[in-house]
């Protein structure tokens, strides 16, 4: 299409997108699966699926632009039919006839469809990204259609959505809570490519790489076995796989905190010595005058009792608890009956009959806060113990606390819905079926930082795991992480810095695949950096090279290919530069580190630029060395191109051969 008919035809639609002629009579029928509503785009130029259910055996019939195909429901209603390629275009009708039912589809645009996911960079919406108040009001572009997944976490997969769901053109009125980051990048990228785009978004903040991948693609990783297994059962058996998992946590415990064998503070007799009356209102630790938990982000132990009569204690019941900042292990009596990861809410465990004991009976609750206030909120009155038959009691021994400084993270149990396995794949992207793509946005890993190093198997697993759904050779680009926090003194390690080497090695390795680096435009003091229509002006540049084959322009800009030695010193070489590489701010590039082959001791060293490649100036190092470039949570970077388009942070092992 030109630019002139493209301009004649997005005219057209701004007047006059969703009005066309009034609808005929027909027999209305729900046929079509929710992600097929009015002002839906489909992606142009392949094989179009088009599914949804009707009643076993009906034949379907389904209509669009001129095509047509025919479908069966199968024994369960559900019927799947597939249309051939459609060119960029529309507004058409989608027509589906089953027997008498009818259903049709109006202004459906083909286009190019993206599927944008993640935590919450993501998520975050164009309300709270830069220069809000203006760009909502300029916001009227009718070919650029949003798609919001409604958030949910399930334990198996789902066929449906949570919540309702409609496809929205882009107005003032529609665009205020959409990704920031998908927008801006879809805007960005119609300004070359002059095809409707459909955003569906499907976003988490908080939420682990984990999360979103199916169970059957996490067990072809190392160690899921376990945790799935109890996820399976969780499914049928929430009490069971609530108890198993609190002996999973049970035994690390055990072996991962440097507690001795005998020291289980989950059981009534579990040794009092340490404990401390905590105040009578609890609430966040942090405003109770300790100074030691003042500033503590960690693990607290709580405990209390309640007690009951012969009668009572025969009775199934509830715990209910105040929220919980953050995730909590809950035990009564020694057996586990609960644990969520939901800042902030509170917390109902279901306590099964014959657990209570007539008398006193202990519940204990493990507090894990890594961020800001954390702790079990009050008052004291808010926890209690509620019968089947109704009766509340709250629990009425004085509640103690016991702080449990460890540096290891506990595990999180599999139903938790953003730090869980597969709850979000299940709750939202099972729901989407199997719709053409023509790629992925991929926004996530802050909350993977803890364990960075594994984050490479992660997310080639996701990525296998989503392109058998949705396409082999779907396109994913992923999101550097943005720099956060202050730059470091010395070297020093990062887990944002290893998800970032991850992400950066994933790509490199797949022709189908495309990083956007976010190092420089991220904001020391807050995880959310607010300049998301540079990430989206970055993003649309390396679905340009890397989707549309834009041979002339570089997908992210300087990238690091081989660290070597030579006489001079050690020399990085550098592809993708446009024109020469450049500093700002300095002389020279800083934030170069060499270090030993195990990374554990790194220095600072001087570098020099010659045209494409980067020149250290240090002592030769010995094998096995690694060169190290913006190695840190929120390092300084200062290395571009001509362009201006920043050099990413890397890792590279310098080669083992002689000087020459």
């Amino acid at each position: 299409m030109s630019r002139a008919a493209w301009r004649g035809w997005l005219l057209a639609i701004t007047l006059g997108c969703c009005a066309g002629p009034a609808p005929a009579q027909h027999t209305v029928a729900t046929l079509l699966h929710p992600l097929f509503q009015d002002h839906a785009v489909l992606q142009r130029d392949q094989e179009i699926p088009v599914w949804g259910t009707a009643a076993s055996g009906v034949s379907v019939r389904v209509e669009l632009a001129g095509r047509n195909a025919t479908a069966r429901a199968d024994d369960s209603g559900h019927w799947l039919a597939m249309l051939p390629p459609l060119a960029a275009g529309g507004p058409y009708e989608l027509a589906i006839r089953a027997g008498d039912a009818v259903q049709v589809v109006r202004d459906v645009q083909m286009g190019d469809v993206w599927l944008c996911s993640g935590q919450s960079n993501m998520e975050l919406p164009v309300w709270r990204a830069l220069d809000a108040a203006s760009e909502i009001a300029a916001a009227t572009q009718p070919m650029i259609r949003l798609f919001s997944v409604p958030k949910a976490a399930a334990v198996s997969p789902r066929q449906e959505f949570a919540g309702p769901v409609a496809w929205q053109p882009a107005s003032p009125a529609t665009v205020r809570d959409f990704s920031a980051a998908c927008f801006y990048f879809a805007r960005e990228l119609q300004k070359t490519v002059a095809v409707p785009m459909g955003l569906i978004q499907a976003a988490w903040g908080g939420s682990r790489i984990e999360a979103w991948t199916s169970a059957s693609a996490l067990r072809r990783q190392d160690g899921m076995d376990p945790a799935l297994d109890v996820l399976a059962l969780y499914a049928t058996d929430p009490v069971a796989a609530t108890v198993r998992w609190g002996q999973h946590w049970q035994q690390w415990w055990s072996t991962h905190t440097g507690a001795g064998a005998d020291e289980r503070p989950w059981q009534p007799a579990a040794d009092r010595t340490g404990w401390q009356q905590a105040p009578s209102l609890l609430g966040a630790w942090e405003h109770w005058g300790v100074p030691a938990l003042s500033h503590y982000n960690g693990m607290v132990w709580y405990r209390s009792q309640v007690t009951l009569t012969v009668a009572q204690a025969g009775q199934g019941a509830r715990l209910e608890l105040g929220a919980v900042d953050e995730t909590d292990m809950t035990w009564v009596n020694g057996v586990a009956v609960g644990s969520e990861n939901a800042p902030g809410t509170a917390r109902s465990y279901a306590v099964p009959a014959g657990l209570l004991d007539a008398g006193a009976n202990t519940v204990v609750i493990n507090v894990l806060d890594t961020y800001g206030d954390g702790g079990l909120a009050g008052p004291a009155s808010a926890q209690a113990l509620v019968l089947d038959d109704g009766t509340r009691l709250v629990l009425d021994a004085p509640w103690q606390y016991q702080p449990a400084p460890t540096a290891q993270a506990p595990p999180l149990a599999p139903w938790h819905a953003a730090t869980g396995l597969s709850t979000l794949h299940n709750g939202m992207i099972a729901p989407l079926g199997q719709p053409g793509l023509r790629g992925i946005l991929w926004y996530q890993g802050e909350s993977n930082t803890g364990d960075g190093a594994d984050y490479a198997v992660r997310l080639r697993g996701l990525r296998d795991d989503w392109r058998a759904r949705f396409g082999a050779q779907v396109p994913l680009l992923v999101v550097q992480l943005a720099g956060y926090g202050q730059p470091p003194e010395a070297p020093t390690e990062s887990g944002w810095a290893h998800v970032r080497e991850a992400q950066r090695r994933v790509v490199a390795e797949d022709p189908h695949a495309g990083l956007a680096l976010a190092i420089d435009i991220g904001d020391a003091y807050d995880i959310h950096p607010p300049n998301k229509q540079e990430l989206g002006r970055r993003l649309a540049r390396v679905a340009r090279r890397v989707v549309y084959g834009e041979r002339a322009i570089a997908a992210s800009g300087p990238t690091a290919r081989t660290a070597s030695r030579t006489p001079a010193g050690i020399r990085i070489a550098f592809d993708d530069v446009t024109g020469a590489l450049a500093t700002t701010g300095a002389n020279g590039p800083i934030g170069f580190e060499l270090c030993d082959a195990q990374a554990r001791q790194c220095t600072y060293v001087e570098a020099l630029l010659d045209g494409p490649d980067v020149v250290l100036q240090s002592p030769q190092p010995a094998p096995g060395a690694r060169v190290r470039y913006c190695w840190a949570d929120g390092p300084i970077c200062t290395l571009r191109d001509r362009s201006g388009a920043p050099a990413g942070p890397f890792e590279l092992s310098l080669d083992a051969a002689e000087i020459p």
